[in-house]
Order: structure tokens, then sequence, then C-alpha cells
């Protein structure tokens, strides 16, 4: 399956830097038009300029309702929405900071319920529209050091699996991107060795391909994401000794 790409207009929520800036730029020599959102507005120009089609900056902060609604009624009718958007704390247990903890649930779980929220109830009307949620491979389990973002994404990934289950026969296309470690300002905070660290442009590449596939879901890099598939399968003895 190849989609038409071509006038496309295409909602990318949290697209200033890492995968959604890298997106941008795939989905632009595509042919999309690509509207850019973000809290940053500068740094979204920035992404703008450097696109070789049309983009629009629509600046969102998809932890605030009014933003969101706000955005929403500025941008209009749109093909597509990816939501990218997302927050990340190391945060073991002991180290409990509830003000990062709730803002991973409110960026990557709760923000996704506001803005699909708001652009998919026109899709449905229309039988028409394209909605995307980038989940993560630290979803499939609980993990250590990752009490908000492992939960926040299993959230999004059920939300997704979710919606998919209800639209599939529709003409509305679901499809769920689970990335592994993306080399971004939010890895950076990491004080251990991540395996199989993609760069932004490699992991854009991985989302495009499951966007113009006609799969609900991908998961990558491949064997890395064996891994994170297959411990589910683990008994809990076994599983914790290996990821503790």
């Amino acid at each position: 399956m190849s989609r038409d790409w071509q006038g496309k207009r295409y909602w990318l929520v949290g697209a200033s830097d890492g995968l959604g800036a890298a997106l941008a730029h795939v989905m632009s020599r595509a042919g999309a038009h690509v509207i850019l959102s973000a809290r940053r507005e500068e740094k979204l120009r920035e992404v703008a300029d450097a696109l070789p089609g049309p983009a629009t900056v629509q600046e969102c902060d998809v932890s605030d309702p009014d933003s969101v609604k706000q955005a929403v009624e500025a941008i209009g009718e749109i093909d597509g929405i990816v939501y990218l958007a997302g927050l990340y704390w190391p945060q073991p247990a002991q180290e409990w900071t509830q003000d990062e903890i709730l803002a991973m649930a409110d960026v990557n779980f709760v923000g996704a319920l506001r803005c699909v929220g708001a652009v998919m109830p026109a899709m449905i009307e229309r039988d028409r529209g394209h909605i995307v949620i980038t989940g993560s491979l630290s979803g499939f389990r609980g993990l250590p050091g990752a009490q908000g973002y492992a939960a926040s994404k299993a959230g999004v990934m059920a939300f997704a699996e979710s919606l998919y289950a209800d639209l599939r026969k529709t003409g509305v296309t679901v499809q769920l991107g689970n990335p592994g470690f993306i080399k971004t300002r939010l890895t950076d905070k990491n004080d251990f060795k991540m395996p199989f660290l993609m760069t932004p442009e490699e992991a854009a590449d991985h989302m495009f391909a499951l966007m113009e596939s006609d799969r609900f879901e991908k998961h990558f890099p491949m064997v890395f994401s064996w891994v994170f598939r297959l411990s589910r399968f683990l008994p809990d003895w076994a599983y914790y000794r290996l990821f503790s």
C-alpha cells in the first residue's frame, strides 16, 4: 500500500524537535502539508522554515484543554493527526517526584486523548481520516525507573488498540508506532547504555513506513522489540530478575 500524500493536511503534535521534527521532513518531502504543534513556537518556526514543502505553525500546549481547543479551531479540517508529544524523566519509586510523574501522565497519555478526541469525531462523521499514535517499547511491561513514562505509554498503546478495535472497518485508519530508544534531549537524561539507539531520522523512516502501510502497528527496531514483546510471556520471577 502507498498513500497519496500530495496536499494532504496532517497535524503533527510534538513537532519541535526529535522524532516529530524528523517525521515532518519525511512527510513534507512526500508532498504533505504539515501543521506543526508544540509549546515552543520559535522552535516550530525553525523546523517549518527548513521544510521543502508547505507548513503551518500552530502553538499548542497539550496539557491545556483550552489550548488544544483553540488549536483545533485554528487549523480547520485535517486529513490526519500524528501524536508525538512526550515528556520523560527517569523516576524510580525511591525518588518519586509528584510533579514530574503527573506531567508525564498528562502529556504522554491524557494529551493524546485531548488531541485525538478533538479531531476524531469529524473524521468519523465523514468516514475518512488517519490517526497515528506514538507508543513505546517501554509500554509492554513495567520497568525499573519508569514509573511515569512506562505507565503513560502503556495507556497510550491501549488507547490506540481500543480505537483500532472500534474503527478498523471504517474509513478512519488507526495506527500505532512503538519505538525503542531515540537519541533526543529526553534520552540524554539516561545514565545507562541504551541498546539499538536510533537517530530521530532513523525512527522517522520507521514511522513513515508504518504510515505508508495498511498495518495497525509497528515495533522498532525489530530485533530489540522482540525482547519487550516476548517479555510479556515470562513468569514474574524471570522477568524481574532480568529487567531489574
